[in-house]
């Protein structure tokens, strides 16, 4: 195979992918993530930045990261293609790659500095929230608790 095939077997492989994932689901999810999430996040964002109290940052850090993880849950629950762990993962780091892109904007816009590698740090603890919100959202599954859209006749 050339590299020309590889990657058009490639794109046709993400192709089917994105067309295996249950969109209302992760939309689902990816809302409960961002009204969770996003308000925690530009709050520590704001303590961080003024330097009056660094505890309330770490706080609202990890309150943002429970919005993460509930918003992948709830996609990992309400999914129907059992791929719980790809739509939680989708979820959680779609929405925190969203977030922060209009953060970064807003940012360079007002010429203010950039935290790269607290975003890409932030990033990764995203991602690990992710697999646990997805493993909870499997683990309810299994247990046989269903959201109200999947419940058996």
């Amino acid at each position: 195979m050339s590299g020309d095939d590889d990657d058009e077997h490639s794109a046709h492989q993400i192709e089917r992918d994105l067309r295996s994932l249950d969109w209302p689901a992760i939309r689902a999810g990816g809302s409960v993530a961002l009204v969770f999430a996003v308000p925690f996040s530009i709050a520590a964002r704001w303590f961080a930045d003024s330097d009056s109290n660094s505890g309330a940052a770490t706080l609202l850090s990890l309150l943002a990261l429970v919005g993460f993880l509930l918003g992948a849950g709830i996609a990992a629950w309400v999914q129907r293609r059992r791929l719980p762990l790809m739509h939680a993962l989708v979820t959680a780091l779609g929405t925190y790659i969203l977030a922060q892109a209009v953060f970064i904007v807003i940012r360079l816009a007002l010429g203010r500095q950039v935290h790269w590698f607290a975003t890409f740090f932030n990033l990764t603890a995203v991602a690990a929230v992710g697999l646990i919100g997805g493993y909870l959202g499997s683990a309810m599954q299994r247990r046989g608790i269903l959201p109200k859209s999947m419940d058996r006749p």
